[in-house]
């Protein structure tokens, strides 16, 4: 496919979000960024992802107070990950594999992007990011 490297094609510094901040908070930093889901940070080090079905499942659909519930207790903990010096083709395949759209990236164990679908469609091959597009969406 390509000889990049995550870090060529990733999105430094994304927006994150601390893990003991209300989930309210995580629910207005993704409408006004315009993204689906957050890394979670504890002192810069990733420690799960939070995304906008989190939110509607665990606290929406509980009828759970979104002032009171921390965004620790909601998001996925031990998030699939790349790190910033693998091929596009490795995350590629782990995207596909794991049928996720984003990818954080870390570097010993700081969060350091995140790699998203259309960041790989740019930097891919036509047919691999066709490939890749129909794995994730069978999901």
């Amino acid at each position: 496919m390509t000889n990049e490297r995550v870090r060529e094609a990733m999105t430094p510094s994304p927006t994150t979000i601390a893990a003991n901040e209300p989930v309210v908070e995580a629910a207005r930093l993704m409408a006004s960024q315009d993204v689906g889901s957050l890394p979670v940070v504890d002192d810069g080090n990733l420690v799960g992802m939070v995304t906008d079905r989190d939110l509607v499942l665990h606290v929406l659909a509980k009828d759970v107070d979104p002032h009171q519930t921390t965004v620790a207790t909601v998001c996925s903990e031990n998030p699939i990950v790349v790190g910033p010096e693998d091929s596009l083709d490795v995350a590629l395949q782990r995207m596909a594999r794991e049928q996720i759209r984003r990818l954080p990236v870390v570097e010993d164990q700081r969060l350091v992007g995140i790699l998203a679908q259309a960041d790989v469609s740019r930097a891919a091959e036509p047919e691999a990011t066709g490939s890749m597009v129909g794995e994730i969406s069978e999901s």
